[in-house]
C-alpha cells in the first residue's frame, strides 16, 4: 500500500467508479445551489432594500431543516438511499423552476421565496442524511480519508466558485437566469446520479416507524460520547468564533470595501488549501484530538483577526482559520463513517446536519450582539477567546473523544467487519441498466 504523503489522495477518484459518480453529481448540485444561495438574499434586498428581511431567510430556513433534518435520517436507514437522493434532486429541481418563474413576474412575490426557502431546507434535511450515509457503502474503509478528503475540497471549491459565478450571472441577467441555471445543474446531476447502484439499508433487526425510529438513533447518539464530544466541539466553535455576519463591518472598519467578496471566500480559499494538502491525514489515528485541536486553531484565529493591522491580515487569518476548521470537519467525518453501523449512520447524518447548521446560526447573533454592546474588534476576540475556553471545556467533558484511537477502538471493528463497501457496492461494479 502507498505510504499516505502531503499531496492530496486521488485514489478514490481513480478506482472506484460509483465515487466517482457521487463526486461528480456532487459537484454539479453544488454549483447550481451557490448560484440560488447567492441569488435569495440578492433578490430580497432588491424587494425590499430591508436587512432584517433578507436576515430572516436564515430562520425561515432553520425550523424545516430541525424538523427534516431528523425525519431524513431516519430515512436514510430504512429506504433505499440512492431514492432518496434521487428524489431529493427532482424536488429541487421544481423549486428551483418555482423561483425563475416568479422572478420573471412584473412584481415578484416576496411570500413565494421565503415559502420555496422553507422547501428548499426542507428537502436538505430529508435528502442530505441519504447522501452522507452513501459514502461509506461504496468506498472501502481504508480509503475512507481520501475520500473525505476529496469531498471538502470539493465543497470549497464549490463556495469559491459558485458565489463568483452566480455573481456575474445576476449582474448580467438577473435572478431569473441564476435561478434556471440551478434547475438545469439538478438535471444533470439526477443523469449523473442515476448511474449509482441501488443502496438499500441493512436490515440487522426489525425497523421501527418514524418517531420511535428517530428515538432509538437519538438514543445510540447518547451512548457515544465520544462522537457527542464532536458535536459539542464544533457548536462551540461556530457559536462563539463564527465571524461571517462581521465581514461587512469589518470591511467598513478597514476602509476596504473592495475587500469584502474575499472576506467571504478566504475561509474557503483555506479549506482547499486543507484539501489539497490532506494525504497525511490519513496516518492520524486519535482523530478526537485533532478535532479539538483544529478547532483552536479556528478560535485563535478568529481572535487574531480582530487585532490585524491591516486588512490583508485579517485575510490571512481568515485563511488560516478555514484551513483548521475544513481539518476539524474532515476528522469528525472520518470518524463518523469508520465507527457508526450502517444501519444507524442515517440518524445519525440527521444529526450531523443539525450539529453543523444550528452553530453558524448562533454564532451570527452572538458575533452581532457582542459587536454592538463591546465594538468590532472585541467581538472577535473575546470570540476566539470563548472558542478556545469552550472547546477545552468540550474536551474535560467528553473524555471518550480525547481518548479515541481509531486503531483500538471497538466500534471502529465493529463498523469495519459490517461494512457494505467490501461487498457488492464498491469499485467498478456495473451498473444496472
Amino acid at each position: 500500500m502507498r505510504r499516505p504523503g502531503l499531496a492530496l489522495d486521488l485514489s478514490p477518484l481513480r478506482t472506484n467508479r460509483q465515487f466517482r459518480v457521487l463526486f461528480a453529481g456532487g459537484l454539479i448540485t453544488s454549483l447550481g445551489s451557490m448560484m440560488t444561495y447567492v441569488a435569495l438574499p440578492f433578490q430580497v434586498a432588491q424587494i425590499t432594500g430591508s436587512y432584517v428581511a433578507v436576515g430572516l431567510i436564515g430562520l425561515a430556513e432553520l425550523v424545516p431543516l430541525v424538523l427534516f433534518g431528523l425525519y431524513g435520517g431516519s430515512l436514510a436507514d430504512r429506504l433505499d438511499k440512492r431514492r432518496v437522493v434521487l428524489a431529493g434532486e427532482a424536488a429541487a429541481f421544481l423549486l428551483a423552476v418555482t423561483l425563475a418563474v416568479n422572478s420573471l413576474l412584473a412584481e415578484p412575490l416576496l411570500p413565494v421565496i421565503y415559502v420555496v426557502a422553507m422547501l428548499f431546507a426542507a428537502v436538505d434535511g430529508l435528502q442530505r442524511p441519504s447522501l452522507d450515509a452513501i459514502l461509506p457503502r461504496v468506498v472501502d474503509h481504508d480509503e475512507l480519508s481520501a475520500a473525505g478528503a476529496l469531498n471538502s475540497l470539493r465543497g470549497n471549491l464549490s463556495f469559491i466558485a459558485g458565489p463568483a459565478i452566480g455573481g456575474m450571472v445576476l449582474a448580467l441577467a438577473g435572478p431569473a437566469a441564476a435561478y434556471g441555471l440551478d434547475a438545469a445543474s439538478f438535471v444533470v446531476s439526477v443523469l449523473i446520479l442515476w448511474r449509482l447502484r441501488p443502496i438499500p439499508p441493512v436490515a440487522t433487526e426489525a425497523v421501527e416507524r418514524s418517531l420511535r425510529h428517530i428515538t432509538s438513533g437519538l438514543k445510540y447518539a447518547w451512548t457515544r460520547k465520544d462522537i457527542m464530544g464532536t458535536y459539542a466541539v464544533d457548536l462551540a466553535a461556530m457559536t462563539f468564533a463564527f465571524p461571517f455576519a462581521l465581514f461587512p463591518f469589518i470591511a467598513e472598519e478597514y476602509g476596504a470595501p473592495w475587500a469584502l467578496g474575499l472576506l467571504y471566500s478566504a475561509g474557503f480559499v483555506g479549506g482547499a488549501a486543507f484539501g489539497l494538502t490532506s494525504g497525511w491525514t490519513a496516518r492520524i489515528r486519535r482523530q478526537g484530538r485533532a478535532i479539538a485541536f483544529a478547532a483552536a486553531v479556528w478560535g485563535v484565529a478568529v481572535g487574531l483577526a480582530g487585532v490585524s493591522p491591516s486588512i490583508w491580515w485579517v485575510l490571512g487569518m481568515l485563511v488560516i482559520a478555514g484551513y483548521f476548521d475544513m481539518m476539524s470537519g474532515h476528522f469528525r467525518q472520518l470518524m463518523w463513517n469508520q465507527s457508526i453501523p450502517d444501519d444507524v449512520r442515517g440518524r445519525m447524518a440527521g444529526m450531523e446536519l443539525l450539529s453543523y447548521s444550528i452553530g453558524p446560526l448562533l454564532g451570527q447573533v452572538r458575533s452581532t450582539t457582542a459587536a454592538q454592546l463591546t465594538g468590532l474588534r472585541t467581538s472577535l476576540i473575546t470570540g476566539g477567546v470563548a472558542c478556545v475556553v469552550a472547546v477545552g471545556v468540550a474536551c474535560v467533558a467528553f473524555p471518550a473523544m480525547w481518548r479515541y484511537d481509531a486503531r483500538r477502538d471497538a466500534h471502529v471493528e465493529r463498523a469495519r467487519g459490517e461494512d457494505g463497501s467490501d461487498g457488492p457496492y464498491s469499485g467498478d461494479a456495473p451498473t444496472p441498466p
